[in-house]
């Protein structure tokens, strides 16, 4: 090997193990399925090489960059590239006149790749406006922050906003293990195994940045020599803090997952703010946490405090919204809310019940005063005969029977102490009726 070739690839290796293993070519981007299935828009745009302008939205580590520089090599225009960060009004007009010259020169199109888009101010956004509006250059913004929110809304209206998402512990835990097989551009060269435990430490820290994790097993593998097997020790050194050890499959997670429920339902609000914590600091999907927060607002809360249920849906959409680090919040205020509620699962058994005679025994029809009367021939059945309009009375209440015949008497909901049981007690006592003989559902 000469002395050049010794260099570059000197040169090759110092280069961090996110760069070196970017994909070159579109079957090597790791996710984002959802944009490169073979009939997918982008797909096809690509392949017809009539690719309109894009805004490219998604987290760090998603493989926005990436994706630009691959779209560059597929197709026959002249790729420029600019970050945002650095480039001022006088760069941009550099490029857009050099694109206009190279279109009326010799016929070249030209795309403009912006890194950091947001940061553009509504002034520089503007200058390119006229020039994508006439295809003068196909305009790709990458950036981190909601388009809808940081674009101005004329240049966003001839842009097509493509969503990019974070991937997934499988998609992570793919991508690094080419990463530490790979003899060319990867760790191959020096033989090192890994323990299952790693990959799930590493795609809990990542929190679905595909950068952040290449990031964390070159650390990981300068910790150790070369044939050494890494483990979840060797990452909490490099990590500096505690990982928790479960697989998201395993026994562990769900003792977890049941513990965090429990708490909440025995309003424990440390023990549920514990387990949340395990679970957020363990890479639990966040949407798996907010759905658990979800059930347990209707199904132990339920009407003792109908505002639980409000806010864990709040707290999900936040949490949805703002990404971690910053979602544990919503989720911490909505779990602390849920734990110190007042708990009933009054409707939960109620309509398990009901379910319950729904599913094995004859019911019996639709009583005939309750049945839809709003069509043309529906008196001759009988239909709506004898239904009485609650409105129409003293308290909006009327003596009448609603269930089926066969289920007569039948007692699905039995209120809780706190609030539900006085608005079910006050609504009873308008109705001047009995306790009723149907089965009871107790708390």
């Amino acid at each position: 090997m000469d002395l050049f070739s010794l260099a570059e690839e000197k040169n090759t290796n110092r280069k961090p193990l996110a760069v070196r293993m970017r994909p070159q070519k579109l079957s090597e981007l790791a996710g984002q399925e959802h944009l490169l299935s073979p009939d997918s828009f982008l797909r096809r745009m690509i392949q017809a090489d009539t690719l309109p302008s894009l805004v490219l939205y998604g987290p760090s580590g998603t493989g926005k960059t990436t994706l630009a520089e691959l779209i560059a090599t597929t197709t026959g225009a002249v790729f420029e590239r600019l970050n945002a960060v650095t480039a001022g009004t006088a760069d941009l007009r550099k490029e857009l006149a050099a694109a206009q010259e190279r279109r009326q020169l010799y016929g070249k199109a030209t795309i403009l790749f912006v890194d950091e888009f947001h940061r553009f101010n509504k002034a520089q956004q503007d200058v390119l406006l006229p020039y994508v509006e006439d295809g003068r250059i196909t305009l790709i913004g990458a950036t981190t922050e909601n388009p809808y929110f940081e674009i101005n809304g004329p240049l966003l209206s001839r842009m097509r906003v493509l969503r990019l998402k974070p991937l997934t512990p499988q998609q992570l835990e793919a991508l690094l293990k080419r990463a530490l097989e790979d003899k060319e551009r990867g760790l191959g060269k020096r033989h090192l195994q890994a323990e299952a435990s790693l990959w799930s430490g590493i795609t809990g820290l990542a929190g679905g940045d595909a950068r952040t994790a290449l990031n964390l097993l070159e650390q990981c593998a300068a910790m150790v020599e070369d044939e050494a097997t890494l483990n979840l020790a060797v990452l909490e050194k490099v990590a500096d803090e505690k990982l928790q050890r479960f697989d998201k499959n395993g026994d562990a997670h769900y003792d977890t997952v049941s513990a965090f429920i429990k708490s909440m339902r025995g309003s424990d609000p440390d023990a549920a703010v514990h387990y949340l914590a395990r679970l957020l600091a363990a890479g639990e999907d966040l949407q798996f946490i907010a759905r658990r927060i979800v059930i347990c607002a209707a199904e132990d809360v339920g009407n003792a405090d109908p505002q639980a249920l409000v806010l864990a849906m709040a707290a999900a959409e936040a949490a949805r919204f703002v990404g971690l680090p910053e979602a544990r919040i919503p989720l911490a205020q909505a779990v602390v809310y849920i734990a110190t509620a007042p708990k009933s699962n009054a409707s939960y058994l109620a309509i398990d019940a009901a379910l319950g005679d729904v599913r094995h025994q004859e019911c019996g029809s639709v009583p005939l005063h309750l049945r839809d009367a709003h069509y043309r021939g529906a008196a001759q059945f009988g239909h709506g005969a004898g239904y009485r309009y609650s409105h129409d009375f003293p308290g909006h209440w009327v003596e009448q029977e609603y269930l089926p015949e066969p289920l007569q008497g039948r007692r699905y909901y039995e209120a809780a102490l706190g609030p539900e049981k006085t608005r079910w007690d006050e609504t009873k006592r308008r109705q001047g009726r009995a306790e009723g003989t149907g089965t009871r559902v107790t708390e």
